[in-house]
């Protein structure tokens, strides 16, 4: 999913992001932006107060104290309600974001997977599509505020002082300049962080699935220490953006306190009387200049909110980049809508005819060939010679490009395909349990039927009376606790208790040793005499000389 331009050097990119996050929800953020700028031109009205009452302590006129101190509480209630208001509108429109990006994810590659592993994606899922959320939340709102607020405290301080709007003048935009400077830096940062964290992730994922493996061959401790490398990198990564971050906040706090410092020398002076000029003919007073102290940090934090928020929508714009990528991704399309659908009606049947799967680098010829109910059929050949696309292509799992699949005596097509795959049951080569109990997992349709005589059939009943929790066993992604030859052994007796009528099994002895690929192949044979049909693809001698007939691939 590494993009290998930089966002920064593809300004059309950071217009399809703003398309693509901003736009959906800008009715949101232009609401919030004006209750914030709202919330933001109160101060100035609190501040005014403030200084209006406290000119009237050194002058001794103590009762303008009571009515400053109504208006002082009562802008800063309405300040706590605009933020409030406003900050609830951001984080709605940032979880409507994050879940219309998830969900499309999600929905889109359990229907047609792309070739990022499944790590890679549940990095993109879980851990960088959150980083959208301060993107949404704190930029747009920032520059709203930077675009007006500062503008009217600049007028306000022109108005009483030009040598305090002049100081703001100055200062103000070098604020801007740097973190623009600092930005494209932290851009590339950012992006060089995200791919570490997905590639950090596949990383992880190879090793836990291959751990057995990793075991046996004693190479833990090389493992261990590519883990070790990984992690390191990842961590030069991370404290990469924050030596950005921390960099670009320095600059920005650095002119904002030399501001608000030679501001506050001005007015200092101006009150000592060491200074006479830098007002409109009238020396500044007291409140005047206590005005322009309260003011002028105000003034400079609207720059500095966006400075800060610019480093969260650079890690945005890398997201987004990932996203892109993923779209762009070559991916093959599931035949139907995935939906639950009543099985097809007919006599089992199954023909291919000129059938050509579509894969996304490659066409893949399959062979002609029929099959009746109750037969068992081989498909040989070397490998990637297109054994598990010919599966596939027979579940509905891959597209064709040409030819015809007919199923109980009816094109598979798009119409079709969901209530044909109603009918048949995948034992892949590589299985994978959900989050569940072993018990529901044997019971795909939840009819509540007796596992045990499918265990049996299977010559599974002996793994379950093994395992600590029996049918309430819980095991891995992987089947951790369960060898892959029992595995296998549990998907068949999964496919006896579910009654499917056509069995699709790929490799199903792959790895095994004999005995246990003996097991396997006795309980498919079982299958048969019970009245299913199969379909292996296979390398095994034993296997195929167990079949009715076989019929090669890739000839």
């Amino acid at each position: 999913m590494t993009n290998t331009s930089d966002i920064h050097e593809k300004p059309s990119a950071k217009k399809r992001a703003d398309a693509r996050i901003i736009a959906p929800v800008s009715q949101s953020l232009r609401v919030a932006g004006v209750l914030s700028v709202i919330s933001g031109l109160v101060w100035p009205i609190q501040a005014a107060a403030l200084a209006w009452a406290i000119s009237g302590w050194v002058s001794g006129d103590t009762g303008r104290t009571g009515v400053a101190a109504m208006v002082f509480v009562l802008g800063g209630l309405l300040r706590a309600a605009l933020d409030h208001r406003a900050q609830k509108r951001l984080f709605e429109a940032a979880d409507q974001t994050i879940t219309r990006e998830r969900t499309a994810l999600i929905r889109r590659e359990a229907r047609a997977r792309a070739d990022a592993g499944s790590a890679e994606i549940a990095a993109l899922v879980v851990q960088k599509l959150p980083l959208l959320q301060p993107w949404i939340t704190r930029y747009y709102v920032a520059m709203v505020r930077v675009m007006v607020l500062p503008l009217v405290l600049l007028v306000m301080a022109f108005w009483f002082s030009w040598a305090v709007g002049l100081t703001m003048l100055v200062a103000g935009p070098l604020i801007p300049v740097f973190m623009a400077l600092v930005g494209i830096t932290a851009e590339q940062a950012s992006r060089r962080q995200m791919d570490e964290i997905g590639s950090m992730n596949a990383m992880l994922m190879d090793r836990l699935s291959a751990m057995l493996d990793i075991r046996l061959l004693g190479a833990t401790e090389r493992s261990t220490a590519d883990f070790t490398a990984r992690a390191d990198a990842l961590r030069v990564r991370t404290m990469s953006v924050l030596r950005v971050a921390f960099l670009s906040s320095t600059v920005l706090e650095l002119f904002s306190a030399i501001g608000v410092a030679m501001v506050a020398v001005f007015v200092g002076f101006t009150l000592l009387g060491a200074l006479q000029f830098g007002s409109w003919g009238t020396p500044l007073g007291l409140a005047e200049g206590l005005f322009l102290l309260l003011i002028t940090p105000e003034f400079f934090q609207p720059f500095r909110d966006l400075a800060a928020a610019w480093h969260d929508r650079a890690a945005g714009l890398s997201v987004v980049a990932d996203l892109d990528a993923l779209d762009a991704a070559a991916r093959v399309e599931i035949v139907g809508n995935a939906h639950p659908a009543p099985a097809l009606k007919g006599a089992l049947s199954l023909v291919l005819t000129g059938a050509v799967a579509a894969l996304p680098e490659r066409n893949v010829p399959l062979p002609d060939f029929k099959l009746k109910a109750g037969e068992a059929l081989a498909l040989t050949g070397s490998s990637g010679a297109g054994k598990s696309t010919a599966l596939a292509a027979i579940a509905g799992l891959v597209p064709l490009s040409a030819g015809c699949i007919t199923v109980c005596g009816v094109v598979l097509d798009d119409s079709t395909a969901d209530a044909w795959r109603a009918r048949i049951a995948l034992v892949p080569q590589t299985l994978h349990f959900p989050d569940q109990e072993l018990r529901e997992w044997l019971d795909p349709d939840a009819r509540g039927a007796d596992p045990w005589p499918a265990l049996e059939q299977a010559e599974a009943a002996g793994i379950v009376h093994r395992l600590p929790q029996g049918l309430a066993t819980r095991l891995g992604e992987t089947g951790g606790g369960v060898s892959g030859g029992e595995a296998r052994r549990l998907m068949i007796a999964r496919t006896f208790l579910g009654g499917r009528e056509l069995i699709l099994a790929d490799e199903p002895t792959a790895d095994l040793d004999p005995a246990t690929a003996a097991q396997v192949i006795r309980a498919l044979l079982r299958l048969k005499e019970s009245g299913h049909s199969l379909i292996v693809a296979t390398h095994d001698p034993v296997l195929v000389a167990a079949m009715d007939r076989s019929v090669e691939v890739g000839v």
